[in-house]
């Protein structure tokens, strides 16, 4: 049973959270030294991974989609709102591989979105409900957590906390196959389109598949955080 001090720091279910928080650091590490390896080969084709960017973007036809630098370091994305794929000061003006293949799967998200991708069509549909059910779930869970011993109207709210905390992790799971569809579309184009060649392929796969970890972390994370928080409701009850 939960109580008191004790129940609110010291529960064996933040184990759960153990191998998440292993993964994430792992994964993260595994981001940060693939994409400095491939850094520092230079692709052959000798396009910069912006002219890569607008090659592909091109090439289906989005010419109304810019490509704009933005400072930071792997700060690379695709706002769908402005349609506008913006890269880092690692990828923009680099002729790396490891930048290319950044370029090109944040292109992919371009095309997903010029083509109506169910997954990515969902995922930004729902953001702003996501957002709004984070910035309410934990001081929900949190009262709930600390004022709801003995029953009464906040061990409610702790429920509804729960309930509104697996927004994030329908938002993590909807991703997975948004980021690895993307890095799909960039790989196969990269190499059909004889924009690297075969050994370089290998190298931007890397990247991508180092960066899709980052995501499956992410994800986990949340389920994790889900499941221990149900955990939590159920043992306050016994």
């Amino acid at each position: 049973m939960y109580g008191g001090a004790y129940g609110l720091y010291f529960d064996w279910t933040i184990l759960l959270l153990f191998p998440a928080m292993i993964l994430s650091i792992y994964a993260q590490a595994k981001v940060n030294n693939t994409f400095r390896k491939y850094s520092e080969i230079r692709s052959v084709s000798g396009y910069s991974a912006a002219e890569v960017a607008r090659r592909i973007l091109d090439m289906n036809g989005l010419y109304q989609v810019k490509v704009e630098h933005i400072a930071g370091q792997l700060t690379d994305h695709f706002d769908p709102r402005t349609n506008i794929v913006r890269l880092s000061d690692a990828t923009y003006g680099s002729y790396s591989v490891a930048a290319i293949g950044v370029a090109a799967h944040e292109v992919g998200h371009a095309i997903q979105h010029a083509t109506g991708y169910a997954p990515i069509r969902i995922r930004n549909g729902i953001v702003p409900f996501v957002n709004l059910c984070n910035k309410l779930s934990m001081p929900l869970i949190l009262i709930g957590l600390i004022f709801g011993y003995g029953g009464g109207f906040f061990p409610i709210l702790f429920d509804v906390g729960i309930v509104l905390f697996s927004a994030t992790v329908l938002f993590q799971l909807i991703t997975l196959p948004v980021e690895f569809n993307a890095s799909s579309r960039a790989l196969y184009t990269l190499e059909n389109q004889g924009i690297l060649r075969m050994e370089e392929v290998s190298g931007a796969k890397a990247v991508l598949s180092a960066a899709a970890l980052t995501y499956v972390a992410a994800a986990l994370s949340a389920i994790m955080s889900l499941l221990r928080l149900i955990l939590i409701s159920r043992n306050r009850r016994d």
